[in-house]
């Protein structure tokens, strides 16, 4: 597929994941001596939930996917009530949010006013590759587009959790070529290691 770098990022939610600092780099360090010419950098995907308002408040360091770049999401049932405190509060902090697959909230669908707000408060908006092949249906696909065409992605990704994902990484694009997916897909070098 051409990848030539990683960025781990596994997701911390606690009691589901619960992943942390230092978990992710003693995997980290365990799995470096088994990947022979693999270019990997450990970061997390940070649940914006109480647990990561903690995290923030006590002054833990995050891992970052560069520099002070945090790879943040929320529920898929409905945003934090306190969604704009945590992007405060993670800026008063020195980091930079970037939110993954907003394109897969379906709250905001309809009211699509709240991702021009997001953005104004400062977030960064991370693409879900699988996003574009329709793997996630087409409501996600035709958000997707929409993103796109008003240029509020940023970066993109992948969510790889198991070989369905991979594969379908190889499926074709359902939408149209769009210059704004190859703006954010080059914008992607800026986290080259």
């Amino acid at each position: 597929m051409g990848v030539q770098q990683f960025i781990t990022t596994p997701h911390i939610l606690n009691s589901i994941w619960n992943n942390t600092r230092e978990t992710i780099e003693t995997c980290y360090t365990a799995t470096l001596p088994h990947l022979e010419d693999t270019v990997i950098k450990p970061a997390a995907e940070y649940m914006m939930d109480s647990y990561f308002y903690d995290l923030i408040l006590k002054e833990e360091p995050l891992l970052t996917v560069k520099d002070n770049y945090v790879l943040v999401e929320m529920s898929y049932v409905n945003p934090p009530i306190q969604l704009f405190d945590f992007i405060f509060e993670l800026q008063v902090a020195g980091y930079k949010p970037i939110l993954a697959h907003p394109e897969r909230y379906l709250f905001y669908h309809n009211n699509f006013s709240e991702y021009h707000r997001l953005k104004k408060a400062g977030c960064s908006f991370q693409l879900n590759l699988l996003s574009v092949t329709g793997y996630y249906g087409n409501n996600v696909t035709a958000i997707t587009e929409r993103l796109l065409r008003e240029e509020l992605f940023d970066f993109s990704g992948t969510d790889v959790h198991h070989e369905n994902h991979i594969k379908a990484m190889g499926n074709k694009l359902v939408m149209k070529e769009h210059p704004n997916l190859l703006k954010a897909l080059e914008n992607n070098s800026f986290f080259t290691f």
